[in-house]
């Protein structure tokens, strides 16, 4: 029987409705004659209302009480699920990262995954319990909680993904995959149906927020395939493997207000390419500071704020000339 490790963002389980979609995706696939295992994150916004709400508090916070604080937002949406799908007549639990094993360092807020004891997850898989395990946490040598900073959700997911051996972990959010462009910002960016890790480790540094980067390193290192889909919708989403596409433009993602980043494998062997994006920042009369090559990267900070405008006429400009 294969495991398959879903993770679920803050948005996907805002509210009690949006909970009962994310218990019939994962019903569905658990009714395949799969072993499932759950990460959740905090409901929509529940950090951040934390975060606000200690610091009209104290402004001097110890990161081990934040770590002990921030950790109770995703322990309420483990429960909730849990209690959902067993009112649906699913066996399921919950179990806290320290319950499940998740060995950290010492270091708090920003913790780095040491060890997985799976010991308790494959009990309670072997009693085909639908097994819901709280992202973003863990334990350290002390016993403390402690978090995993940015991402850390899906850092939990693919680390316990790598753990099981699973065959595939899916990363579910508000956004049914990886684009060539932000589709909020650039109204013709196109969904890509594969990328490779390095892709998506370069897509993910420069602000991308679909995925952290940490997830797609941890899958790259053990080759655990990881999906990217919707909550909401049943549309097939962007699966990231070790297969690479050569010379092939894949995003173009804009960070902060000055940088904008032009991703895809073979990038430094095409030089007519790297050309034309010179000239086309020249037409459009852009002040540049640096524009940096890596194998699989192009990096160019501007002077100044880059519009949004500018980031979807690069980015028409390029993926239509690539298409065509």
């Amino acid at each position: 029987m294969d495991t398959i490790v879903m993770k679920f963002g803050g948005s996907s389980v805002a509210d009690n409705d949006k909970l009962k979609l994310v218990a019939n995706k994962i019903i569905d696939l658990y009714e395949k004659e799969n072993n499932i295992v759950v990460i959740l994150s905090a409901q929509g916004k529940t950090t951040d209302k934390l975060i606000q709400e200690v610091l009209e508090l104290s402004e001097n916070t110890e990161d081990r009480e934040m770590d002990m604080l921030l950790s109770s937002g995703e322990q309420i949406s483990i429960a909730k699920l849990s209690i959902l799908l067993n009112g649906m007549g699913y066996k399921a639990i919950s179990l806290t990262g320290w319950q499940a094993g998740i060995l950290t360092n010492n270091t708090n807020q920003n913790a780095i995954i040491k060890n997985i004891d799976t010991s308790r997850i494959l009990k309670e898989l072997k009693d085909r319990k639908i097994v819901i395990i709280a992202g973003f946490q863990g334990f350290n040598e002390n016993l403390d909680i402690t978090t995993l900073g940015r991402g850390g959700s899906d850092t939990s997911a693919i680390a316990i993904a790598a753990a099981l051996n699973a065959k595939e972990c899916y990363i579910f959010s508000d956004v049914d995959g990886i684009y060539t462009a932000d589709p909020y910002k650039v109204e013709d960016a196109k969904k890509l149906p594969a990328l490779s890790y390095n892709e998506m480790i370069e897509i993910s540094s420069e602000g991308a927020k679909v995925l952290h980067n940490r997830c797609a390193e941890i899958g790259d290192k053990f080759k655990i395939p990881i999906i990217t889909k919707s909550t909401f919708n049943n549309k097939a989403g962007t699966i990231i493997t070790d297969i690479i596409e050569e010379n092939t433009i894949k995003s173009i993602v804009k960070k902060d207000i000055s940088r904008i980043s032009i991703v895809g494998n073979g990038i430094i062997r095409n030089v007519d390419f790297i050309k034309n994006v010179l000239d086309l920042i020249q037409g459009e009369k852009l002040d540049m500071l640096e524009f940096n090559v890596s194998e699989s990267k192009i990096s160019i900070d501007f002077k100044g704020v880059v519009e949004d405008k500018i980031l979807e006429k690069i980015h028409n400009k390029i993926i239509n000339e690539i298409q065509e």
